[in-house]
């Protein structure tokens, strides 16, 4: 089978690599789409994501749908030909949480997830035509909802997962700075939770546009000098960019609330952070997701639309030019997918086409 495989910073491979077996308790997927995330960038671009460093080869990857075609002993209700993605973190040891943690198992001390290399040996990720997968880490896709657009189900729950973090937000008027995939993710969720306003801040008009396409209801272009909304009661700070901290803090409201799920530098980085204290701000963060991947499916279910946020595709022989594309600012690429397998739009919806500048038309 070919994986996308990242040996060191900036060398990139797709190779053959042996089919899996699916042994007690695990399934064989055969992959057919997966998303580029943040994280696939900087094992290729820098040998590293965040304090993981990268010291053996990695199959990139943890945003992926397909469907199981062999099925190992020990796992009932999971057929083959069944449509799935995959819950992509598994908690390691057996140690109970303190009991104010209950049931945020995304805060275990130890998480191995998919494409990472936080552990040695590192843990492979799903971008690769077959994946051995364990059945437990499955989730069915609902009727309706292609693997194209679940392989975003991932995704989704990380923006699921911010917007639970804000608290209510219905009938409210949010904030969200960064226009990212995840930025334009958690204003769909927000508009899906009830907030009556929510205004997308970023540098780039092509990601604003995306928002505008997901959901938002306005949005400020930082770039030609539009001010965040002043006073908003709530924020979601989705751009990771430390020195935008100062002008998010000081557009939230006294006593107001600011959640950070943008990854923030793991070194050391200038903000300014006065207005934390004297506006006495609540600032949360939101680390990946407990099971909001369940909610992301539902929502899919249920009508959201993540097509606009998808703007390119690749065949999986041409990984290394989705990443370039996905890395450029310039490409006005918001997600970038790659196909493993045969095109499988959701049911209605045209497939992109497979071209660095063809985004989807009438968003950029």
């Amino acid at each position: 089978m070919r994986a996308v495989t990242v040996h060191a910073a900036g060398d990139l491979r797709v190779e053959e690599r042996p089919d899996p077996a699916a042994a007690e308790g695990h399934v064989v997927v055969a992959v057919e789409w997966g998303g580029i995330c943040g994280s696939d960038l900087a094992y290729w671009r820098h040998g590293r994501s965040g304090t993981a460093v990268l010291r053996d080869p990695l199959v990139l990857g943890h945003e992926i749908a397909g469907r199981v075609v062999r099925v190992g002993p020990g796992v009932s209700g999971v057929g083959v030909g069944r449509a799935v993605t995959v819950h992509p973190a598994e908690p390691v040891g057996d140690d109970p949480l303190p009991d104010r943690l209950a049931g945020r198992t995304n805060l275990y001390p130890r998480v191995r997830y998919f494409g990472s290399a936080a552990f040695h040996p590192h843990t492979d990720g799903g971008f690769s035509e077959l994946r051995a997968v364990r059945a437990d880490m499955l989730r069915p896709l609902p009727d309706g909802v292609g693997t194209r657009e679940g392989a975003l189900a991932e995704p989704l729950a990380v923006a699921l997962h911010a917007v639970a973090r804000a608290g209510d937000v219905a009938g409210r008027a949010v904030t969200v700075n960064g226009a990212g995939p995840i930025g334009c993710l958690v204003a769909a969720g927000l508009k899906r939770a009830g907030a009556a306003e929510v205004t997308v801040a970023d540098i780039d008009p092509a990601a604003l546009a995306v928002a505008r396409a997901m959901g938002a209801d306005a949005v400020r272009d930082v770039s030609r000098g539009e001010p965040l909304p002043e006073d908003a009661e709530i924020v979601i700070e989705a751009s990771g960019a430390a020195g935008a901290l100062g002008a998010v803090l000081r557009s939230t409201a006294r006593g107001g609330t600011v959640v950070q799920v943008g990854n923030l530098p793991g070194t050391e980085a200038p903000a300014a952070l006065g207005d934390l204290v004297t506006r006495e701000i609540v600032w949360k963060g939101s680390y990946r997701f407990v099971d909001e991947i369940d909610d992301a499916l539902a929502a899919l279910a249920d009508g959201l639309d993540v097509g606009p946020l998808i703007t390119h595709t690749f065949p999986v022989e041409r990984a290394e030019e989705a990443m370039r594309v996905a890395a450029d600012p310039a490409s006005g690429a918001a997600k970038v997918m790659l196909r493993f397998g045969p095109a499988d739009p959701a049911p209605g919806r045209p497939d992109s086409p497979d071209s660095p500048d063809s985004p989807r038309k009438g968003l950029l």
